[in-house]
């Protein structure tokens, strides 16, 4: 296996543990007290950030697989959020080669736009079928804590994981588009 390959392999692998470690951190018991403030969906914005760096890293089956076993674990509707995901991330993946003009304010404005429209998607849908879900505050507010904590995670997946956008010569020399 070549270098370009194998590094891909790793980097999908690298994907999947930081997954598997979100889906640990969320299920582990740290307090019985109710929680104040919900979590941010820190999956769901590691994968835009993926995504927008790194598509090859963040194939859509990858994505479909890991937001399913996420909707598994955490008692979600079995692939509605998954199925939404992938939708959100076909979209920033095709509009990716556009936003390297934009800058990161542009980038993350998208990628808020982008969460928005899943959260908003998933809560009428599951609403039109009549499926109990959470008060619509902590709903926006982990919405609202989601779309603020995605500077931090491409700060870290840049700086720890060397998660960069592609380059035009590494595009070339992988066969992608710059």
């Amino acid at each position: 296996m070549d270098k370009p390959a194998s590094h891909n392999l790793a980097m999908r692998g690298l994907f999947a543990a930081l997954a598997v470690l979100v889906l640990f951190l969320h299920l582990l018991p740290l307090d019985a007290q109710p929680n104040r403030w919900p979590f941010p969906d820190v999956l769901i914005a590691l994968t835009f950030a993926w995504v927008l760096r790194r598509p090859d890293y963040v194939p859509t089956l990858l994505v479909a697989f890991v937001m399913l076993m996420a909707d598994l674990l955490l008692q979600r509707p079995p692939g509605l959020l998954a199925a939404l995901v992938v939708f959100g991330s076909a979209y920033l993946r095709s509009a990716a080669p556009g936003m390297k003009d934009a800058g990161f304010v542009g980038e993350w404005m998208s990628v808020g736009v982008v969460i928005t429209g899943v959260f908003l998607a998933n809560r009428v849908i599951l609403s039109i079928l009549s499926v109990q879900q959470a008060a619509l505050w902590p709903v926006m507010i982990q919405l609202i804590l989601t779309i603020a904590c995605y500077p931090a995670i491409v700060g870290l997946s840049q700086s720890v994981f060397g998660v960069r956008r592609i380059s035009a010569s590494d595009a070339s020399a992988v066969g992608g588009r710059a």
